[in-house]
C-alpha cells in the first residue's frame, strides 16, 4: 500500500515543513531505504565531531541523533494509536523539554546509531503492514487531527530537514 501524500487537514500546519520535503513516491520504501546511507556516513565521525556544537546553545550531533530517535518513536506511536482506532487525544511533544531530561552527550555514538536503527526498523515494520483503512484513520495529537500517513511523511521529512541542518551547520553531507 502506497498512501498518497496527506492532506492539510491531517496534520498541524507546522508539519508541512517536513511533509513538503518528502519526494513523490512510496513513503514506506523511502523510510526503509533512507537511513542506511546516513548511518554509514555517521559511523565515520570521531567522538569530537559527534559531540561538537556549532554554538553553545545548540545541539551536538549526538543530541540531534537522540532527538531523531525520540521523534520517530513519538510519531510511530501516534500512527499506531490512530491506526488501531484509538480516539483518545494524544499530548504535544516538546522536544526542548525532552532534551533537558536526557543526557545524550554521555552516550557513545555507536549506541545512538544502533538505537535509531532499531527505532526506524520498528517504524518500517508498522507502516509496511497498515491496511488502506488504517492509513486513513485519524485521531487528535497536539489538539489537531492527525493520520498515520501524515506521521509516516513527517518521519521521512523530519530526517531530510535535519540532514539539511547538519550540512549547513556542521558540514556533514549525509545525502
Amino acid at each position: 500500500m502506497n498512501p498518497q501524500r496527506p492532506t492539510q487537514a491531517e496534520h498541524l500546519p507546522y508539519f508541512s515543513r517536513y511533509i513538503d520535503l518528502v519526494p513523490d513516491g512510496d513513503v514506506v520504501l523511502q523510510m526503509q531505504t533512507q537511513l542506511e546511507p546516513i548511518l554509514e556516513k555517521l559511523r565515520k565521525l570521531s567522538p569530537e565531531q559527534a559531540s561538537h556544537r556549532y554554538a553553545n546553545d545548540k545541539w551536538s550531533v549526538l543530541e540531534v541523533l537522540g532527538h531523531l530517535s525520540d521523534t520517530e518513536r513519538v510519531f510511530t506511536f501516534r500512527a499506531l494509536h490512530f491506526a488501531r482506532g484509538d480516539t483518545s487525544p494524544l499530548p504535544s511533544f516538546d522536544q526542548e523539554s525532552w532534551l533537558k531530561n536526557v543526557d545524550f552527550a554521555t552516550r557513545d555514538l555507536n549506541s545512538l546509531l544502533l538505537e535509531w536503527q532499531g527505532v526506524r526498523q520498528a517504524a518500517v515494520s508498522l507502516f509496511s503492514h497498515l491496511s488502506q483503512t488504517a492509513w486513513l484513520r485519524s485521531g487528535v495529537a497536539s489538539g489537531h487531527a492527525m493520520s498515520p500517513r501524515a506521521c509516516a511523511y513527517i518521519i521521512v521529512g523530519h530526517l531530510i530537514y535535519h540532514q539539511k541542518l547538519l550540512l549547513e551547520h556542521y558540514g556533514l553531507d549525509l545525502s
